[in-house]
């Protein structure tokens, strides 16, 4: 505030003089920045997956027309996509993936299901083997070399599983059904990687005995059911 003389020589205030508003814009100015260094120190922090997903589902949700490309439709997953979707919508896509290459390959007598591991395809035992034994027959190779393409197509670790049904068995090969089970599993991992050239760090075998049975062992035809080999194509996450 200044004082000057007006017209009459009276001393009075002149509101054209140093003031504090230069302060107030600047003090403004820097809130701002602070705040958009905020946000950009937020939005850095956040997990890019959660981003992309929410991205996907507003899209999803506001989107009126169906062109584009969308991840939700897509035939094959990419690796950068998978590790982006949810689990459960990863094995919804995955499963129509190796229901698709099933029946491209021709594949028959098989049974497709969905796991919390990811999706699991079932073989019953006598299209691979003959009865109490883990060699696996001539039959069963062309079937082993449909799935060997479809592993080959499918770019996801595969778990391959044997089982038995409950009756007991001694041999001296095979002191119980643990033993049975696992042969036949390694049997089939044998063959995919040393006939069909499949890359043995996305293979494993396992053994489960007759303790993860489709149904109850009250009949033949359920314990022939629980008698298979299982494909389980996995979901990693």
């Amino acid at each position: 505030m200044t004082l000057r003389r007006n017209r009459a020589g009276r001393l009075s205030a002149w509101p054209g003089g140093r003031s504090g508003g230069w302060q107030i814009i600047y003090t403004g100015f820097i809130l701002i920045m602070l705040s958009f260094f905020i946000l950009l120190t937020s939005f850095a922090s956040l997990d890019s997956s959660k981003i992309t997903r929410f991205a996907s589902s507003f899209s999803n949700a506001v989107n009126v027309l169906g062109g584009g490309k969308s991840i939700e439709r897509s035939t094959t997953l990419l690796e950068s996509e998978m590790q982006l979707l949810p689990k459960k919508d990863l094995v919804a896509q995955l499963f129509e993936q190796v229901r698709t290459i099933s029946q491209e390959e021709e594949l028959d007598q098989i049974s497709l299901s969905r796991s919390d591991q990811g999706v699991v395809m079932i073989l019953k035992d006598n299209l691979l083997f003959d009865s109490a034994r883990a060699d696996l027959t001539p039959a069963a190779y062309p079937r082993l070399k449909k799935i060997a393409r479809m592993i080959d197509r499918i770019p996801v670790p595969v778990e391959i599983g044997g089982h038995t049904d409950d009756r007991p068995i001694h041999t001296g090969a095979f002191p119980s059904n643990w033993e049975l089970s696992t042969a036949r599993a390694i049997s089939v991992l044998r063959r995919m990687i040393e006939h069909h050239g499949v890359d043995p760090q996305r293979l494993s075998a396992v053994g489960f005995s007759q303790y993860q049975p489709l149904a109850e062992n009250s009949s033949p035809e359920n314990q022939a059911m629980n008698r298979r080999v299982e494909f389980v194509f996995l979901v990693e996450g």
